[in-house]
């Protein structure tokens, strides 16, 4: 188990909102997991300095809870040929928000202006999709309040495998049926080469 330093602390009160948090996750360089796949506690991810989605979420999750947030992750769900993503929800003034660590351009932070958790989600699924264009988010999950974990969970020096098999375990929820699925319309051209946009390179 590790502790954080004097310095960690320091920036960790510095990020007192929301946004401040969304703004340090967006510092932070995207792990490529380069040596093999990781999912590292937020006290690993500032000093390692890089974060990917989950990593991310689990981080933003962590310090909206020194806000007084819950500290929610959140899974999207996405066809097979794409990858999932996991987002930090918050709740603010009854309406819904969330944080978002990603390289890409889109699936990004969210004001909180949501009247529910699926309308949230919801504000993902156009921003979805293959090079190709084919739209891929199906699903997404409830949300985990990560307080159900042992205590220093954010503190630990191994992987939180733990965390990404109850998110996978907990309930999720269909977005569309067999019928809407036919007959999606392809994401264009001008979409498809803003969602090829990355903030860091390999």
């Amino acid at each position: 188990m590790l502790v954080f330093t004097k310095k960690e602390k320091t920036l960790i009160k510095k990020l007192n909102t929301p946004a401040k948090v969304q703004d340090f996750l967006n510092s932070l360089k995207f792990n490529f997991e380069e040596k093999g796949e990781t999912l590292k506690s937020p006290v690993r991810v500032l000093r390692e300095g890089n974060a990917h989605c989950m990593e991310g979420a689990l981080l933003g999750a962590y310090l909206l809870s020194l806000q007084g947030f819950k500290p929610f992750v959140l899974l999207l769900k996405a066809t097979k040929h794409d990858y999932d993503h996991v987002i930090a929800p918050f709740k603010q003034g009854g309406l819904w928000g969330a944080l978002s660590k990603t390289n890409h351009a889109v699936l990004r932070y969210r004001e909180p202006v949501y009247k529910s958790v699926r309308e949230l989600v919801m504000s993902y699924f156009h921003e979805y999709f293959l090079d190709s264009g084919v739209k891929t988010l199906r699903k997404y999950s409830a949300l985990l309040n990560l307080n159900v974990f042992e205590k220093d969970w954010m503190l630990s020096d191994g992987d939180l495998w733990g965390i990404d098999e109850e998110l996978d375990k907990i309930k999720h929820f269909n977005i569309l049926n067999k019928n809407l699925i036919k007959k999606l319309r392809k994401a264009d051209k001008v979409e498809i080469k803003a969602g090829q946009v990355v903030e860091y390179k390999k």
